[in-house]
């Protein structure tokens, strides 16, 4: 009777315990990689946007190759998200929301230094931001083809990050005084919010 008692405790001890787990809120600095994986494809394809506006509009030599980096890294590696999000059953975009396409119109109506200028500002920003964002993904728990992806991409990001800061420190912004021409693309925090 004893034994049959305490094997009833033990079933419910373990029904509770699967039923609080189920309800449990997801660990702290854990990551959707699905919503990880939509926010990557689309701030890849607005990189590429950008970047071909870039060659076409920027003044400045190091801008222009710069833009031709961030069109040939992007995409590629927007080949391999779709790749891995595929494995995983995660749909993708196929183009730019509304945010992201007004974002790129308001940079194309600019041209020359202002162009540069802008562009760099945001190039920077916008990696600073993706770089935090694919290093918690890479350091999310499992394994997984979108966590691969995160994990092999970020080396690439930190040195678009680092060429990004060159390039705009080497236009001397900091004289350039202001924010007047500057677009600020939505990104990973404007997702979120």
């Amino acid at each position: 009777m004893v034994r049959k008692l305490s094997l009833f405790v033990l079933a419910g001890v373990l029904v509770a315990a699967a039923s609080a787990s189920a309800q449990a809120p997801p660990e702290a600095g854990s990551v959707d990689l699905g919503d990880f994986a939509r926010k990557a494809a689309i701030g890849g394809m607005t990189e590429v946007e950008l970047g071909r506006l870039a060659v076409e509009r920027a003044s400045n030599a190091r801008v222009k190759e710069f833009g031709q980096r961030m069109v040939n890294d992007h995409t590629r590696a927007d080949t391999e998200l779709r790749v891995a999000a595929r494995e995983q059953g995660i749909p993708l975009p196929a183009e730019l929301d509304a945010e992201h396409k007004a974002a790129v119109n308001k940079l194309s109506r600019l041209s020359g230094s202002a162009f540069d200028q802008a562009y760099m500002r945001d190039m920077v920003m916008d990696h600073e931001e993706d770089v935090a964002e694919f290093a918690r993904a890479a350091q999310s728990p499992g394994d997984s083809p979108v966590k691969s992806f995160a994990a092999k991409n970020l080396p690439t990001l930190q040195d678009h990050l680092k060429m990004a800061r060159d390039v705009d420190g080497e236009l001397g912004r900091s004289s350039g005084g202001g924010a007047e021409g500057m677009v600020f693309l939505p990104r990973w925090a404007s997702a979120r919010a």
